[in-house]
């Protein structure tokens, strides 16, 4: 007879795979594991870290259930640097029907 620990074998996957599935950066996947909104890396030897695949997939498939809304452009207006400036008197458009 088979064991059932035996029959729930996992998958894990190392970066390079990760990177396939997810196009991040890997500063932001790390950032996003210390926030807790990823799942966490774990270590099979010193220099070997992997994730768990189905909790990969598992992510993958709760971001696409709740989209994250668009973020609203910045106002152009407010830089401090190379501030968007007034139309001139000659760019204006004349009010006076010619």
């Amino acid at each position: 007879m088979t064991d059932p620990r035996e029959a729930t074998i996992k998958r894990t996957i190392r970066r390079k795979e990760l990177r396939e599935i997810v196009p991040l950066a890997d500063s932001t996947i790390y950032e996003m594991e210390q926030r807790g909104q990823f799942p966490r890396r774990f270590a099979l030897t010193p220099r070997c870290v992997v994730w768990d695949l189905a909790e990969v997939e598992a992510w993958l498939h709760a971001r696409r259930a709740a989209p994250i809304p668009r973020a609203s452009p910045p106002d152009v207006r407010l830089r401090k640097t190379a501030p968007v400036k007034a139309l001139d008197r000659a760019q204006r458009p004349s009010s006076s029907g010619a």
